[in-house]
């Protein structure tokens, strides 16, 4: 090998979702660019907002320059505009920005350990948050989709080349589509994650699927679908070991 060759240095882009929410959006821009990592493209898909959030766009693409795509139109939710993103991505790595990364050198050790291991993907712990207040520790590691365990998709960035095979999110899924989607990709083994054990993302408590009882109920009646569409034989016991792996979150830890 050439001595002068260069390292690759794998690009990673990270995708946000915005409508109607810039000051969200501004904090979030700063999680992003507070990266250590230096090879980061970003893209913010915004549903055609009316508050602002174009103008603090612009602001980021004094900070971000050539680094930033953006797009502004209506969209048909969340699992659209995110598959707008994907499609918009010129990265190795892909990943989504919604909450607070722990730490300004998240993705690099996240880029770190998956070309270490010479994975397909890496995911890690997370906490959900009200305001300083821990309320909810996703501590899964390593496991099987059958056995209720899952990763959360916050921390979860997957090469580009698994959504070539595989596909992006199916938008008729309302709250889950995400679900369906680490499903599907991790159901058969034929996508390999790293692991990262230590908190990745400190995540605001409230999301589509657990702001409320109803919600939270929608979604499982949509995990349990996404299961029967992919083949997951049993798909009632796999709810259940789900449904118990979610409330031992919710235990407290000293």
């Amino acid at each position: 090998m050439d001595e002068n060759m260069e390292k690759h240095t794998p690009k990673v882009s990270v995708i946000t979702a915005t409508y109607n929410d810039k000051e969200n959006l501004r904090r979030i821009i700063r999680q992003v660019s507070s990266q250590s990592y230096e090879n980061i493209e970003y893209i913010i898909v915004d549903g055609g907002s009316s508050d602002g959030t174009l103008e603090v766009i612009r602001e980021a693409e004094k900070q971000f320059g050539e680094r930033l795509k953006w797009i502004s139109e209506p969209d048909k939710g969340i699992y659209d505009a995110l598959n707008k993103g994907i499609r918009m991505a010129s990265g190795d790595i892909l990943g989504c920005c919604f909450d607070e990364y722990s730490g300004p050198d998240v993705i690099a050790k996240m880029v770190d350990i998956m070309e270490r291991e010479q994975t397909d993907g890496v995911h890690g712990d997370l906490y959900y948050m009200e305001g300083e207040r821990v309320v909810r520790r996703w501590h899964q590691g390593q496991g099987r989709i059958r056995f209720g365990w899952m990763p959360g998709h916050p921390t979860l960035y997957l090469r580009k080349s698994v959504y070539n095979r595989f596909g992006l999110y199916k938008t008729d899924y309302r709250i889950s589509a995400d679900y369906e989607f680490m499903i599907r990709i991790l159901k058969d083994g034929g996508v390999r994650l790293s692991y990262l054990p230590e908190v990745l993302i400190y995540m605001s408590h409230g999301g589509t699927s657990t702001n409320s009882l109803g919600a939270y109920l929608a979604g499982m009646k949509e995990g349990h679908r996404a299961l029967k569409e992919n083949g997951v034989r049993f798909a009632w016991f796999t709810d259940l070991c789900r449904t118990l792996r979610v409330l031992a979150q919710f235990v407290k830890k000293k």
